[in-house]
């Protein structure tokens, strides 16, 4: 959601109501009056939820994408292409021989 304008109360309000389970647990358990700005409460997010983030993709990943058995050869080469895309990879090279192995 983009949201622009509003009080930081606002975005507050708004963000809460996105939580669920043991993430809206710790934003119950947060002190009172210790978040002074929500770009202050976004940066303690980002902190507290980053692992949860996948880590970014490497050019040695298309070497891990194998066809499945019974999965069509136009199915692969989709799923292949959009890891190549993902890499935003110009090694043709590499990209060649990872698709031969």
């Amino acid at each position: 959601m983009m949201l622009s304008g509003g009080s930081d109360a606002m975005h507050y309000k708004l963000f809460m109501s996105t939580l669920s389970g043991t993430t809206l647990d710790w934003f119950v358990s947060l002190p009172d009056e210790h978040i002074t700005s929500f770009h202050q409460f976004s940066t303690l997010f980002r902190e507290q939820y980053i692992v949860n983030l996948p880590p970014p993709p490497v050019s040695y990943d298309l070497f891990d994408v194998k066809q499945y058995q019974g999965e069509s050869l136009k199915d692969f080469l989709k799923r292949f292409g959009a890891q190549v895309v993902k890499l935003h990879t110009k090694d043709k090279d590499m990209t060649v021989h990872a698709f031969r192995k």
